[in-house]
């Protein structure tokens, strides 16, 4: 599938003009330098309102409060009557008393734009009643393409006399506040951004889509459809992000047990491996120095893992863009909504192996955790296999290396080098935590039934999918991508 030809203008922002190997993409550069802007990006708005006390809510509207200081356009957060989150709210400093803090439908009601972070469910059940809050010329922000996609399930649209626009962070909530927490010392640390106009009424959303990135801290902001985000959003949180490096590590650690090793080196060997070396070399250099690091013994160990995990990977990631696309993950989002007010989602991290891993991370010392080539091999499979696939639907090439790569290796992976799978997955939204559960059982079965059992009978051999991934396109993508990296690394201690 081709892909979608994308261009914007701004009459705020200086857009430049990135070459991604054999195209070009628009991108807004962000920056503490350009919090100035923001005035004039968002002129007539008095009030911004966020809904929703979440994964993204309470980063989204602590950082555009501290951007938006002293421009007299007030950020407003809305909540349920008698929510939990209420006192949370209090304690970042949103309160009734000084007017920041409100029932959610009477903030929309009463708000020039609209950030709709409450959860994708909540979205599902309550979106009529958020649509007949919002005024005529009022502007909607979703940080996720989920309601566009479930209005398509239901044969709804959303209102014709509004803005819809998105801006939606490469990361989980907590890293898009704690990156722009550090970027106070750094500038234009933060959490990079894919923005999205869906209806445009006035003129304004695509400065409002881009000032609302600004104000997030985004280094950089990439165009993308709102259609396009919701699929390569659910599908990669389900793949490389969370769903299949947690099914990679619990299937390598068993693999390793069974081979020999002691409990301790089998974790290092698999989740250390990952989180630790792995992950820092493809953040700082990219996937192919990774490979190119190895010695030829090391190498050889990478292809035979590679081969034999690239084709039981990209089966399972071809059903999920399936199944994301035509609907049937926003469906089952849905139906659980209903199901986890009577049974919350239960622990993820009960196994022998992040039992183990509590006690290694006692006792880490950084620079002695092993680069195993093996590990890589297999990982780096199934982070091609999704970038692949992503590539093949006609996905920009920001998006493939953000939701494939950048994302993980920058946001999502420190968390769970930091403390634990359940760490890192339960810090991000409902979707992706639904998604993580179902899927990673899946990676797990079909690497230890298909790629493993190949790699032991000899009969992983595919010597063209070696030479497809060092000829790779993404790997030029993620070289430029990497030029717009901010110096700084996400501290999540």
């Amino acid at each position: 599938m081709a892909a979608e030809s994308l261009s914007f203008s701004s009459k705020i922002f200086k857009i430049d003009t990135v070459q991604m190997s054999d195209r070009t993409e628009q991108i807004v550069k962000g920056g503490r330098h350009l919090f100035p802007l923001l005035p004039k990006a968002f002129a007539g708005v008095k009030q911004i309102g966020v809904i929703g006390w979440g994964s993204q809510g309470p980063a989204q509207a602590q950082n555009l409060r501290d951007s938006l200081e002293g421009t007299g356009i007030r950020v407003k957060v809305g909540l349920r009557g008698g929510s939990d989150s209420m006192a949370q709210a209090r304690a970042a400093g949103f309160t009734e008393e000084n007017g920041t803090l409100g029932e959610m439908f009477a903030v929309a009601r009463e708000s020039d734009i609209v950030l709709l972070l409450i959860s994708d469910a909540a979205q599902g059940e309550l979106y009529g009643r958020v649509f007949e809050s919002l005024r005529p010329g009022a502007t909607l922000g979703l940080s996720h393409g989920f309601l566009l996609g479930h209005l398509n399930n239901v044969g709804a649209k959303f209102p014709a006399n509004i803005n819809v626009i998105a801006v939606c962070p490469k990361g989980m909530g907590p890293s898009v506040r704690r990156l722009y927490v550090q970027g106070k010392e750094v500038n234009g640390a933060g959490i990079n951004a894919s923005f999205a106009v869906q209806q445009d009424i006035d003129g304004r959303a695509t400065d409002y889509a881009l000032g609302w990135s600004v104000g997030l801290g985004s280094p950089y902001t990439f165009q993308t459809t709102l259609e396009s985000e919701f699929k390569s959003d659910i599908y990669g949180e389900r793949g490389i992000l969370l769903g299949a490096v947690h099914g990679i590590i619990e299937s390598l650690y068993r693999r390793y047990v069974s081979q020999g090793q002691s409990k301790e080196a089998a974790f290092l060997n698999s989740a250390e491996s990952i989180t630790g070396p792995i992950n820092t070399i493809i953040s700082k250099q990219g996937i192919l120095p990774l490979y190119e690091k190895l010695d030829a013994v090391g190498k050889a160990e990478f292809e035979k893992a590679y081969v034999a995990s690239y084709p039981a990977a990209r089966e399972i990631l071809a059903e999920i863009y399936d199944e994301v696309s035509t609907g049937n993950e926003i469906r089952g989002v849905v139906l659980a909504g209903n199901r986890l007010k009577k049974t919350p989602m239960g622990k993820i991290d009960g196994t022998e192996t992040w039992k183990v891993g509590a006690g290694v991370r006692a006792k880490r010392v950084e620079d002695k955790i092993p680069l195993n080539p093996f590990t890589a091999g297999v990982y780096v499979a199934t982070m091609m296999a999704q970038i692949d696939i992503l590539l093949d639907k006609g996905h920009p090439y920001s998006e493939a290396a953000n939701e494939s790569v950048i994302e993980s290796v920058d946001s999502l992976n420190p968390y769970m080098h930091a403390r634990g799978v359940a760490y890192m997955v339960d810090n991000c939204s409902t979707t992706a935590r639904l998604g993580s559960r179902k899927w990673a059982p899946r990676f797990d079965y079909a690497l230890t039934e298909q790629a493993y059992v190949a790699v032991d009978e000899g009969t992983a051999g595919n010597r063209a999918l070696i030479d497809a991934f060092k000829s790779n396109v993404i790997h030029k993508v993620l070289k430029v991508c990497g030029e717009l990296r901010p110096s700084v690394d996400i501290s999540v201690k």
